[in-house]
């Protein structure tokens, strides 16, 4: 059997079959009554996510994921519903595999732009 043929047959997670952000859903965005900052509900690469996303930084750095604006993060698998991310102004839940990994990555280079129009 060929290489070729292996990959063809083989089991092939959401990371392997597209590049990340090309099923990018999102379902609802809600603003936040008080204050700034918008919820951003979607689905993307097999998981859900729930974000809590603003137009500025966090006055603490610890308050935001990196450098994205992103103050809260979460992201469950569809397949079994394991959270596999948690971010609440840190770290409940580090990536548990390199698919959330990448999608924590994806989302946090760009959700606020795409939310905030910037």
């Amino acid at each position: 059997m060929t290489a070729n043929r292996k990959r063809k047959n083989a089991t092939r997670t959401p990371i392997d079959a597209f590049d990340i952000g090309d099923d990018l859903q999102i379902t609802k965005t809600t603003r936040r009554a008080a204050g700034a900052g918008t919820w951003v509900i979607g689905t993307i690469a097999g998981h859900k996510f729930n974000v809590l996303v603003f137009p500025e930084h966090a006055e603490s750095p610890d308050y935001e994921l990196e450098d994205s604006r992103i103050s809260k993060i979460w992201l469950q698998r569809i397949s079994d519903k394991a959270t596999v991310v948690n971010f609440d102004r840190g770290w409940d839940i580090r990536p548990t595999t390199k698919a959330a990994q990448a999608i924590v990555d994806f989302l946090a280079a760009g959700l606020a732009d795409l939310v905030y129009h910037a």
